[in-house]
């Protein structure tokens, strides 16, 4: 299926690691011109020197900023002006007893979880309505409606990214420019790797018996009883990304595994 992606120009923010590099690299296969994104310049240039490789295609470019620092977002902004494709991925996550969140967490939290898509929405958004094209893509999570108790203060920010998303939905009435949010389930990106590495080493147990015992105590309504791979949520962010979504827009659109135990 050609998804008529050649040539569209996408940022995918936090993608020199785990989905969001799947995403990039998934893009770059159907022929759009990526810009990938990272904290450090030697994290970004090792992420696009391995999606020419892996992909063929070239036309792959990097832009380091840090998204809980406004002065980098603006400098990413200015130095790529307009895109058809933002794909709003970068995130932060700690498992943390609410008890023990301090104020500047929850302020960190928000700042890079949702902020950070705000900021680069506001820069693009208008750009896009007057080309009458283009997609916003808030990568959320099965977390922003399946509050985690562990980590509180992550849940709020994936719910607050649904309500932008569903918020700039309504500004585009009659365009063809849609916004929409992806769920994944718990996957297997680079957090989620060394979290189990470690808690793997710390209890002396190997990584396959820790995601047995994830899937049993702390999601244990997941119905793919496995962490999802980061590709398997790349194909669905492609696919939204594309020309041949235009009927999908201010949608909730779950990669989850079936953790949520709902069927809507």
């Amino acid at each position: 299926m050609d998804l008529q992606l050649k040539n569209k120009v996408a940022l995918v923010t936090g993608s020199t690691a785990g989905i969001g590099l799947a995403i990039a690299k998934s893009l770059a296969k159907e022929g759009a011109k990526v810009y990938v994104n990272g904290r450090t310049d030697e994290r970004v240039k090792a992420a696009v020197d391995l999606i020419k490789k892996e992909t063929g295609n070239d036309n792959i470019h990097g832009l380091a900023g840090d998204m809980a620092n406004k002065s980098d977002i603006d400098k990413i902004i200015s130095s790529l002006p307009a895109v058809d494709i933002l794909i709003n991925n970068a995130g932060t996550f700690e498992p943390k007893a609410f008890r023990d969140i301090p104020d500047e967490d929850w302020f960190r939290f928000y700042e890079i979880n949702v902020l950070s898509g705000i900021r680069f929405s506001r820069a693009y958004f208008d750009k896009m309505l007057q080309k009458n094209w283009g997609r916003i893509i808030f990568i959320s999570s099965e977390s922003a409606i399946q509050i985690p108790e562990e980590m509180i203060h992550y849940g709020m920010t994936k719910t607050a990214q649904i309500a932008v998303a569903r918020g700039l939905a309504e500004l585009t009435k009659g365009t063809n420019v849609t916004v929409n949010s992806i769920l994944p389930g718990p996957t297997s990106s680079e957090g989620v790797v060394g979290f189990i590495d470690s808690l793997a080493r710390d209890q002396g147990k190997t990584k396959e018996d820790i995601e047995v015992e994830f899937f049993k105590n702390i999601r244990p309504t997941s119905l793919l009883q496995r962490f999802t791979e980061t590709d398997e949520i790349a194909n669905l962010v492609t696919y939204v990304s594309s020309p041949l979504s235009s009927a999908t827009n201010g949608a909730l659109l779950r990669a989850d595994g079936g953790v949520v135990k709902s069927a809507f």
